[in-house]
């Protein structure tokens, strides 16, 4: 499968880069994570296309072995609120999909183990 490189604002960068440091993510992700980062497409924050997923973005995927379908915004932790499909930026399905674009197919490793899953549709939000 070809990788593609993460597009990421200059302030969803810092957010990776501080929750990189001090999170509890397996070694998997967080060395696929580092090497994202390393390789990213850094926009000001204004520029960054629609249709990547970042903080306020509201994302469709499914999960390419069951076809079930997700759909969450991605909010700060304050915000977070599960029943009203508001998503931290800080949980793992957010950081799997950061900086991803509509069609993306990522894999990352999750509770139950390595999950694929393709981005169906991004939503920017205010």
């Amino acid at each position: 499968m070809e990788t593609k490189s993460l597009s990421l604002s200059k302030s969803d960068l810092k957010l990776l880069k501080e929750h990189l440091d001090k999170s509890d993510m397996s070694s998997y992700n967080k060395e696929k994570l580092r090497q994202e980062i390393k390789e990213a497409t850094i926009y000001a924050d204004q520029e960054l296309p629609g249709d990547v997923v970042c903080l306020k973005s509201e994302a469709r995927i499914a999960n390419t072995k069951t076809g079930k379908e997700f759909n969450f915004r991605i909010v700060m932790p304050e915000e977070a609120n599960i029943k009203l499909q508001k998503v931290s930026v800080f949980a793992p399905i957010s950081i799997a999909l950061f900086g991803y674009r509509t069609g993306d197919i990522i894999n990352w490793e999750m509770p139950d183990g390595i999950q694929e899953f393709k981005i169906l549709e991004v939503k920017k939000i205010s």
